[in-house]
């Protein structure tokens, strides 16, 4: 139930590349408040190559996280699994896909950092 909720919070994009896989709640003692972790598992589909076929799924990247919108108050994180792709005849040639709601050098989402950079605030000061 919770997980099927919190869908209605993401952007549409993100869902159609990732499955939310749990929601947790903590607290997060430097800023004495409650956080919500997000997690996200990229869907079993390359689309960054041609040729698929010769690729196969070889486990996940190192979790990635991005900070999104608060809900309700709550500080959010997007805690994000990519895929790992290997050359099935080239073991050395990993490849992966490439999103591009994540913005470039920023540890948040595309439409957040529209958002702060409409507001006049740094979005680079914001991990």
């Amino acid at each position: 139930m919770e997980i099927d909720l919190i869908r209605y919070f993401l952007p549409d994009e993100l869902l159609n590349y990732f499955d939310v896989i749990k929601v947790e709640k903590a607290k997060d003692e430097a800023l004495n408040r409650d956080v919500l972790h997000i997690y996200l598992d990229e869907k079993n589909e390359l689309r960054s190559v041609e040729d698929t076929l010769s690729f196969e799924s070889k486990g996940f990247l190192p979790v990635k996280q991005i900070q999104d919108f608060p809900i309700r108050g709550k500080a959010v994180f997007l805690c994000i699994r990519m895929r790992r792709w290997r050359n099935k005849t080239e073991p050395n040639h990993i490849v992966q896909n490439d999103y591009s709601f994540i913005a470039d050098g920023a540890k948040l989402t595309k439409e957040i950092a529209a958002f702060l950079k409409s507001t006049g605030r740094d979005p680079s000061r914001y991990h």
